[in-house]
C-alpha cells in the first residue's frame, strides 16, 4: 500500500520543494534617483515598508529589478539605484582603513571586495559613484558622501599605470578620478 502525499502539494510535486514564485509582472511601484519608492505614483512614506520591500528586492541577469517572495514576484522600475549613500566613517587609516557607508535604508557595507566603489562619468564629466550593498544591488553615494570621499583621497599609481586619485578600503584602491581631473575644479 502507498503513503497517501500530505499537504497541499500535488502528488506530482517532490516533499521539500516549492512551485515557482507566481509571476505578477509590473507592480506599478518605482525608486527615483532621490532613493523614494514610489507605489502608483504616491511615495510610500512608512520607513519600515520600504525596508521590508528593500528586503526582498533582487537584480536579474537582464537588469531588470523584481520583488520576490516564495510566493509572488513582482517587476519594479529603478530609475538609478535602488539606495543611497548618505553617510561614510573612515575607521584606521591609509591601505589597512575601512570605509564604512550606511545607506538610506539604515544598511551598512564597509567597501572592500565585497562591496566595491565604483564612479561612472557622464558626457559631460559628471561623476556618479556607486557602492554595490548586495549582489546586483547598489547605492548611489549622495553629493556631501562623495566630497567626504574626495577629501580623503590620494594620488596613487596602480599596477604601474598612470596616477590614479581613489581611497583605500579593505586593502583595496578605488579610484574616484584621474589625477588631471583634479586641475579641472
Amino acid at each position: 500500500m502507498q503513503n497517501p502525499v500530505s499537504g497541499n502539494l500535488p502528488p506530482s510535486s517532490a516533499p521539500g520543494t516549492r512551485p515557482p514564485p507566481a509571476e505578477l509582472g509590473n507592480l506599478d511601484m518605482r525608486i527615483a534617483r532621490d532613493g523614494t519608492w514610489f507605489y502608483r505614483g504616491s511615495p510610500i512614506n512608512r520607513l519600515p515598508l520600504v525596508k521590508l520591500f528593500a528586503s526582498v528586492l533582487r537584480r536579474e541577469a537582464d537588469g531588470g529589478y523584481w520583488l520576490v517572495t516564495p510566493a509572488e514576484r513582482g517587476r519594479v522600475v529603478v530609475e538609478d539605484a535602488p539606495f543611497i549613500a548618505v553617510a561614510v566613517d573612515m575607521q584606521g587609516e591609509g591601505r589597512n582603513g575601512r570605509l564604512i557607508f550606511r545607506t538610506n535604508l539604515d544598511e551598512i557595507v564597509a567597501a572592500g571586495p565585497q562591496h566595491p566603489l565604483r564612479v561612472e562619468t557622464a558626457g559631460d564629466g559628471t561623476p556618479s559613484p556607486y557602492i554595490l550593498v548586495r549582489p546586483g544591488l547598489e547605492a548611489r553615494l549622495s553629493r556631501p558622501v562623495f566630497y567626504e570621499l574626495a577629501e580623503l583621497g590620494e594620488e596613487q599609481t596602480v599596477d604601474g599605470g598612470e596616477p590614479q586619485f581613489g581611497v583605500w578600503s579593505d586593502g583595496m584602491f578605488f579610484r574616484l578620478g584621474e589625477v588631471g581631473d583634479l586641475d579641472d575644479e
